[in-house]
């Protein structure tokens, strides 16, 4: 399956928020290679949250490689790649914040960066899917500790 988030979607555990859900609409990415979403509805209680507005962005973005990358020859006398390319992949969320009452909005970002040696698809197909398996298991297991740390500031 491709990146196709399907709305509304369900959000992590964070702390002060029951039940949170995301309405998205398709947005366009600022270039061809992306895809995004923007968030027009919440649900659940989150309690001061606001969706998405020109003064508040509230997105999410998907970005693949223009052009893939693919293995090229091994070296005739050793038999072994000379490289490995990457193919890099990368997910971007963005949220308007108040850095201060009566301030205007200030943008916040999550990107995670994906590097994927070329070949790897073909070659080791279900090492990549743990690879994900087990980062977003550990961000969604993690989401409410997470936020605390950003607010805190204690790991």
């Amino acid at each position: 399956m491709t990146w196709s988030l399907t709305s509304p979607i369900t959000g992590a555990a964070q702390t002060g928020f029951t039940a949170p859900t995301y309405t998205l609409t398709a947005d366009t990415a600022s270039d061809v290679n992306g895809k995004q979403s923007a968030v027009t509805a919440l649900g659940g209680t989150q309690t001061g949250v606001v969706a998405h507005s020109v003064a508040a962005p509230f997105t999410i973005a998907f970005w693949r490689p223009k052009v893939l990358k693919i293995l090229g020859r091994t070296n005739p006398v050793t038999g072994l790649l000379p490289s490995v390319p990457l193919n890099t992949y990368k997910v971007v969320t963005k949220k308007g914040v108040l850095p201060l009452a009566g301030q205007p909005y200030a943008l916040a970002r999550i990107s995670t960066v994906i590097e994927i040696p070329s070949g790897s698809d073909a070659a080791d197909p279900a090492n990549l899917r743990a690879l994900f398996s087990a980062h977003i298991g550990a961000l969604t297991q993690q989401s409410a500790g997470m936020g605390d740390t950003a607010i805190t500031g204690v790991m």
